[in-house]
Formats: C-alpha cells, structure tokens, sequence
C-alpha cells in the first residue's frame, strides 16, 4: 500500500458539533479581524474619540474585549488538537503511517498560510498553526494526565516570561521590532502613514509593500504576545479532547459538562470583565498582569462557549442553529480566507477603500453581514459538494489524487 493511499473523512464519520463549534469560531474570528481590515485599531485613541460614532464604538470596544477577544481562536486552536487526534485515528485503521500523512497535511497547510500571509493578509494564523502542529506527535506517548500537566505549563509560560520581562526591563521581541520597522522604512512606511497606506494603495504592488513589512510585523506579534506557547497549549488540550473522542461521547459527559459549563461562566465572565476593563484603560497595572487576565479569562470563557453549546445541542440536536453554523464550519479554511479576501477588497484601496471611513460598531455590523453571506454561500456550495474549494484542494495535495468533490 502506498502511504499516502488512505481515504479522508467520509460524510458519515463527520460530527455536527465539530462543524458548529468551528462555524461559531470563525463567527467570532471575523468580529475580532474585521476592525483591523477596516484599519479602525491602527488609529490613535485620540483620532477614535474623535470620530462621530465615538460614544458607541467605546461601548462596542469593550464588549469585544469581553465577549470577542482571544476566545475564537482559542476555539479554533482546541478544535485544531482535536482534529489532529482524528486524522491519527483515522490513519492508523488503514495500517498507513499516520505521523507521516500529518506532516505532509501540515506542509501543504503551512504552504496556503504563507501565501494568505504574504499575499493576502499579514495577520495570518495558520503559519503559527502549521509549524506547532508538527511539533504535536511529541505528545503522542503522553497520557491524558501528563497532556493536561503539558497544556497548564505551556498556557503559564507567557505569564511568567510577561513577568521576568516586565521585572527585569527586557523584551525578547526587541531584535523583531527593529527589523519590522527597519523593512518598513525601506519601503516608505512610518507611523506618519501606517494607517492609511492601505487604504491610499491603488495597486496591489502598493499592498504587497506593505504586507511584506506585515509579515515581519506578525513574527513580532507572535514572539511579543508569547502566541507559541498559548497556541500549543490549546493544541495538546485539544489533542486530549480528541483521543479521548469527547465530541462523540457528549451525553456520557452531560454532567462533567454542567459542572464545567457553571464554573468556566462564573470564573470567565468576571474575569473577562476585568480583562476588558483593564484593556480599554490602557494596561494601568502594567503588561504582566494583563497577561495574567487574559490567561485567567480567556480559557475559561472559551470552556464557558464550548460546553453551554454542546448542552445545547444535547436538549435539542436537531435545531437548525447548529446546521446553521455547522455548514461554514465544514469549511473552515475556505472562510477563514475568504474572510480576509472579502475585507480587503472592502476597505482596502485595490477595492472599495472605505478603511478608516467606518466607527467600530459600524465595522462589526459589516462583519455579520459578511459571515451571514458566508452561511449562505457554504449551504449552496455543500449541496452539490463534499468539500469547500480550498478543502477539496488541500486534501487533493494531502492525499496525492484526484478526489471527486461531487457528493
């Protein structure tokens, strides 16, 4: 047998749930992503409080931070492990090497990410999620209590380092912020025009100047906010999720879920009001501990999400809500791009150049009308299809043949 001459995923193998807490995600990646397509976070506090929609926009603001903030790609990154365990499972029960089907899956992924990042949109995940997921088969051998020990050190690590640094006056992602700036500037970027290059670019070869600097800017991002440690983390508490198939076994862990979904609210909601307060007050008790907020509200609230939609869908599984969401998140990859395509050609100069034109409120409302043309699109498309476009190509790739992507 050929070691890549295994079969994907059938219809009958799939789980709604999986699908609706992805479409859900994405759901929430798009509220979070939008403001930034709209170019509405590169303005100063001061140009914001200046802006007509002001007063409404500081209240959505803060209902983002709360609600929004960190807890999508949370979602995405536990539903990520999740999946890993899956395509394992799914391997090893046709006797191929499931470790080496991975690692292709991931470079085909890593692939698409770099050409998102560098081509479309410098505020890509995927890169960061393709590269930790090859580092997951280290965890194969763990057992389920060394995995959650695994997880809380790596999602503790970003709050000590914020710590050390903010103690000792250091920052490790010193060296990435030069050179961010630094490519910058050989383009003709600076803070006198950051915020509206994108908007004033009428040619792609403008937009690909600035996602060039964009791209180094990221890798700053991730070493600045500790993303390698988080998403990790999230990744091996996924990857427990999955092997233990949870998501198959809801009504046998009705009541483990209750008393999750009762203390994640309790503790989530309080703390992400505070995370939010202290965010929209400009970090008044300083970076660490608001690295310490976010490790303390963003896990829990995202458990508060995930278990108050799986009880829901226990009472009543066969609402059209969770079909609803399930269909994007059937293709999640699609979307997720696609998100980014279609706020580019909205507010971006090579499109429809209304960045920075736009209050907060108003871009979240564009959000949800886009994610609502994205439900409709993903029903129409998987009527007739058993893979979103780019899914079909990613698994043509994994594979190595021709898949027909008619059902």
């Amino acid at each position: 047998m050929n070691k890549y001459d295994i079969k994907p995923t059938t219809e009958k193998q799939r789980f709604i749930i999986l699908d609706a807490l992805r479409g859900f995600a994405l759901f929430t990646i798009i509220l979070a992503n939008f403001p930034e397509f709209g170019l509405w976070t590169f303005l100063s506090s001061k140009a914001h409080q200046a802006m007509p929609t002001a007063a409404v926009d500081s209240i959505t603001r803060y209902m983002q931070y709360f609600l929004i903030d960190g807890k999508g790609y949370t979602i995405f990154s536990l539903l990520f492990g999740c999946g890993f365990s899956i395509i394992l499972e799914h391997a090893f029960q046709r006797g191929a090497s499931g470790i080496s089907l991975f690692y292709r899956r991931m470079t085909i992924l890593l692939l698409i990410a770099l050409c998102h990042l560098l081509f479309v949109w410098s505020g890509d995940i995927l890169c960061l999620y393709a590269v930790l997921g090859m580092i997951l088969p280290l965890f194969h051998k763990l057992s389920n209590k060394g995995l959650l020990w695994s997880a809380g050190v790596l999602l503790f690590i970003p709050v000590a380092l914020d710590f050390v640094q903010q103690l000792f006056g250091l920052s490790f992602a010193a060296p990435l912020w030069d050179a961010w700036w630094a490519t910058a500037a050989r383009v003709g970027i600076n803070e006198g025009n950051f915020a509206t290059w994108l908007r004033d670019a009428d040619s792609y070869s403008a937009m690909f100047q600035f996602l060039m600097q964009g791209a180094v800017e990221r890798m700053w991002e991730f070493v600045d906010g500790n993303r390698v440690f988080k998403v990790l983390g999230l990744f091996v508490l996924g990857y427990v999720i999955g092997r233990n198939r949870l998501y198959a076994r809801l009504e046998e862990f009705r009541s483990q879920m209750l008393r999750i979904c009762k203390w994640s609210s309790l503790i989530g909601i309080s703390t992400s009001l505070l995370y939010a307060w202290h965010a929209v007050s400009g970090h008044p008790w300083g970076t660490a501990m608001h690295s310490m907020f976010y490790f303390i509200s963003v896990v829990p609230m995202a458990f508060f999400y995930i278990t108050a939609i799986c009880l829901l869908y226990l009472n009543r599984p066969e609402h059209i809500t969770f079909r609803i969401f399930a269909k994007p998140g059937r293709m999640a990859l699609t979307n997720y791009i696609s998100q980014s395509v279609i706020g580019g050609m909205i507010y971006y100069g090579i499109g429809f150049s209304l960045g920075l034109t736009q209050g907060l409120y108003q871009i979240e409302l564009t959000a949800i009308a886009v994610f609502a043309l994205q439900i409709l699109f993903s029903w129409l498309w998987m009527e007739g299809m058993k893979y979103g476009p780019l899914e079909w190509v990613w698994r043509m790739m994994t594979y190595g043949r021709w898949l027909n992507p008619k059902k």
